[in-house]
């Protein structure tokens, strides 16, 4: 029975875009509803605000909001100051003792009087009947670690995955070098962020060392250069120009004291711990969110181990480098990603103005065009800029600490009414805020009628608390290994062939060639340590090639390089061993180094007749081997472009579902509105016919009839149908007419008649589930089916260069093992 309930349950929040939060709350009887609290997806573009003290339950509502992000396969970044977040990697399907145990706190064991085994016992036993109690199990945790790859990055730590952050300030991409204001802002926060790390606080207006670094990263990043600190220091010192303003630099910032800039800034480069800065993945937004393969991504990001100057200059970094990657996104109503910050104290002020206030502000503001939802948190009312966060359509609010943290968060919910153009009962608000309780959330949503009181639902992972160094290793250490695996069997573009060809025999003398024949050498690089160097022939063949297809709308002309081995007497396909050049024609120099030896050379190729032969194979080869393949979605109607990798037409095609599911949803809410409010209107007038006598009897089985439509609708709808057609005013006036229903009428004939209302209700939610479910399996993104159609070059269209004739270096070792010179 208990299995049949839970299962129940589940059907009716596992719904398209609908984040199971938890159920809604009585507070007179203080208790939790039937009612689910189900979160429209859409409604975060709109971004949202959770605060709480500590212990109010805060952590578990965001964890919850992230696990149904990544279950409806939405990305996130999430910034972690505090180690809590790391938890999304404890989930255990199995719900084993085992699985818990490595990550029992013994200290809290202790204290509960149970060893480390006695404490997991309990520990698994709490969470399967805590999850049993919200109709989960370790089923929709297996969902979640299938929906989405969670990541847990440290950087400036070798803990977790490291990100490069100092390798190169890298130029803004077009779309922020394009907008005047977007680039300036980035050249602000950039250059603030990097004086912060270094202790200057600088004002952008004021201070000298800030001028002249925004002059400095302005000239290099609208020259298309990256800059990095070398380069920085070596500017400083010495600035590519002769003024600022209408000053000349040395009035401006004599050179004497420009030193103490470049002693701070190369202090930063000499710091034992600058090091850990520059290794990793680079950061890079669009890898944070999606695997290479296009499957959605949850990058935590924990900064608990850095100072604070470098936490900001982090933090500053990343919101950059996420303002950047959202201008070059398309516009969508739907939910693309979330970026979210566990603990945003000190970060948006509302009266300084850190490096990481402007961006903030920026994706508050700009982000809802692009479906990127901001999250922020807080235990620390008081340290928000409650005027920037108006943007915010949400709020999320637990128990709070002093008056003084209410009266703050009440003006900041007036705001975001006010700015959203809803009605705000601040006396109201103000009542429920004085009483909650631990797990139970105030949810004011711009988007529904009116405010809600919920309690949270179980999380599905382990909320043990912050991560420890260790643990944090124990959880990535197979992830790098993975990593270094795959970078280590990867085969990195080649400028020669790597493979090691068979023995040939030297010749020490350069052979003859005829002078029609060209000939050219790839330039030698690194040491000999000892070796011989040896040149060895290959054939080089450039060619323009031509893909067209009037179907797939496709036009591209591509340019390609191979470099092919020639071996043995060079006869047949000479063409079969050719590899792409990944970097195109290389430089070639007209003569070879001094002393080098050469291998010998097949008689084919001394011929310029071969050379006729060879570019007819080589078109023949080109068009059979290099073809350009494309994708289509027929279902969405998407077809990927010639230049689009597959993992970036999946992530296309995902987001292209939600916008079709959230559309369709829209479709939903409009149709089965006005059925609802016909039935309770006939409820009514059924109800007209009860008296007094029956009046009790009659408001139950009314309430029935209402609650049942709601439970149908509500499952998917939340509380938005009330504001889709009539069936608020429907509502309304039901009310008035129980009231009004107080006279002696059959009561047969009223219960008849509310007996034909519930079969139209069943009726109606048959209806409306066979269509969700068809709805759920077309949306699925999962479900998308994406074919493959191999485009092979238009032959009449190859345009083959004259095939050279390639001298490859190699270095010969005292074994006489080989190498590539100019690997």
């Amino acid at each position: 029975m208990a299995n049949k309930k839970r299962k129940n349950l589940t059907a009716a929040f596992e719904k398209l875009g609908a984040f199971y939060l938890g159920r809604t709350y009585d507070v007179e009887n203080d208790a939790t509803t039937p009612n689910l609290l189900l979160y429209d997806a859409k409604d975060l573009t709109t971004h949202a605000v959770c605060v709480g003290m500590t212990g109010s339950g805060k952590t578990g509502l965001c964890i919850s909001l992230l696990e149904e992000a990544a279950i409806d396969g939405v990305p996130a970044i999430a910034i972690d100051p505090k180690g809590d977040l790391g938890n999304m990697l404890l989930s255990f399907p199995k719900l084993r003792p085992d699985d818990f145990k490595p990550w029992i706190d013994e200290a809290e064991a202790t204290r509960k009087g149970a060893t480390r085994d006695e404490y997991a016992d309990q520990i698994a036993a709490m969470w399967k009947a805590g999850l049993a109690e919200w109709g989960q199990d370790g089923s929709r945790i297996e969902k979640l670690r299938e929906a989405a790859d969670i990541t847990l990055y440290t950087p400036g730590s070798s803990a977790g995955l490291q990100i490069a952050i100092l390798k190169s300030f890298a130029a803004p991409p077009a779309a922020v070098m394009e907008d005047a204001d977007a680039m300036r802002e980035r050249v602000a926060a950039s250059v603030s962020g990097l004086l912060a790390l270094v202790g200057i606080d600088a004002d952008p207006i004021q201070s000298r060392e800030h001028i002249l670094l925004s002059n400095l990263f302005q000239r290099e990043w609208q020259e298309g250069n990256d800059l990095d600190v070398a380069t920085l220091i070596s500017q400083v010192q010495s600035p590519p120009f002769d003024k600022i303003g209408v000053m000349d630099i040395e009035s401006f910032f004599p050179s004497k004291e420009r030193f103490g800039l470049s002693m701070s800034l190369n202090s930063l480069l000499a710091s034992p711990g600058f090091a850990a800065w520059m290794e990793g993945e680079p950061l890079d937004v669009a890898r944070l969110l999606w695997t290479p393969e296009g499957k959605p991504r949850v990058s935590i990001l924990s900064i608990a181990h850095l100072s604070e100057a470098e936490r900001m200059f982090f933090v500053t970094f990343l919101l950059n480098e996420v303002v950047a990657w959202m201008r070059t996104q398309s516009g969508t109503s739907s939910l693309r990603a979330l970026l979210y910050m566990d603990e945003v104290f000190g970060y948006f002020p509302p009266t300084a103005n850190p490096p990481t206030k402007t961006p903030m502000l920026t994706l508050l503001k700009q982000a809802r065009a692009y479906g990127l939802g901001v999250v922020l948190a807080t235990q620390n009312p008081v340290d928000l800029d409650y005027k920037g966060l108006s943007n915010a359509g949400t709020w999320f609010l637990g128990r709070l600490q002093t008056e003084r943290d209410k009266m703050r968060v009440l003006e900041g919910l007036e705001g975001a009414s006010a700015a959203a153009g809803a009605s705000f009962d601040r006396q109201h608000m103000e009542q429920i805020l004085a009483g909650l309780k631990s797990r139970v959330f105030l949810m004011n949503n711009v988007h529904e009628d009116e405010p809600v009181l919920f309690h949270t639902r179980w999380a599905l992972s382990y909320l043990r608390g912050p991560l420890t160094r260790t643990q944090i290793q124990t959880l990535m250490d197979p992830r790098k290994a993975a990593a270094s695996q795959s970078a280590a069997t990867a085969s990195p573009p080649a400028t020669a062939p790597k493979q090691k060809p068979s023995p040939t025999k030297a010749t020490v003398a350069r052979p003859v060639i005829p002078e029609e024949i060209p000939q050219r050498f790839l330039p030698t690089t690194g040491s000999a340590d000892g070796g011989r160097l040896m040149y060895r022939p290959a054939l080089l063949g450039t060619a323009d090639l031509h893909f067209a297809d009037a179907r797939s709308s496709i036009d591209q002309w591509e340019t390609v390089t191979y470099l092919s081995p020639l071996e043995g007497r060079a006869s047949g396909d000479v063409w079969k061993r050719a590899e792409l050049l990944a970097d195109g024609a290389p430089a070639l120099a007209s003569e070879p180094e001094e002393g080098a030896e050469f291998g010998s050379l097949p008689s084919l190729a001394a011929k310029p007749k071969s050379y006729t032969s060879w570019t007819k194979m080589f078109k023949t080869h080109l068009y059979r081997e290099r073809t350009l393949t494309i994708r289509k979605a027929a279902h969405l109607k998407l077809t990927s472009s010639p230049t689009e990798s597959e993992a970036d037409f999946a992530i296309r095609v995902r987001q292209a579902a939600h916008e079709r599911r959230d559309a369709a949803i829209e479709k939903l809410r409009k149709r089965y509105a006005p059925k609802l409010a016909r039935v309770q209107s006939q409820i009514q007038t059924a109800e007209h016919r009860v008296g007094k006598e029956t009046e009790q009897l009659g408001q139950q089985k009314l309430q029935t009839a209402i609650s049942a439509g709601a439970t149908v609708l509500g499952a998917l709808f939340g509380r938005k149908l009330a504001s889709v057609g009539t069936v608020g005013r429907a509502t309304t006036t039901m009310r008035g007419m129980g009231r009004a229903a107080r006279e002696k009428q059959d009561i047969a004939r009223a219960r008849e008649k509310l007996e034909e209302l519930h079969t139209k209700l069943a009726d109606l939610e048959a209806e409306f589930e066979t269509e969700v479910e068809a709805l759920r399996e077309s949306a699925d993104p999962d479900n998308v089916e994406i074919t493959e159609k191999a485009i092979h070059p238009r032959k009449s269209d190859i345009t083959i260069e004259p095939i050279v004739l390639v001298w490859t270096p190699w270095w010969i070792d005292g074994n006489g093992i080989a190498v590539p010179a100019n690997a």
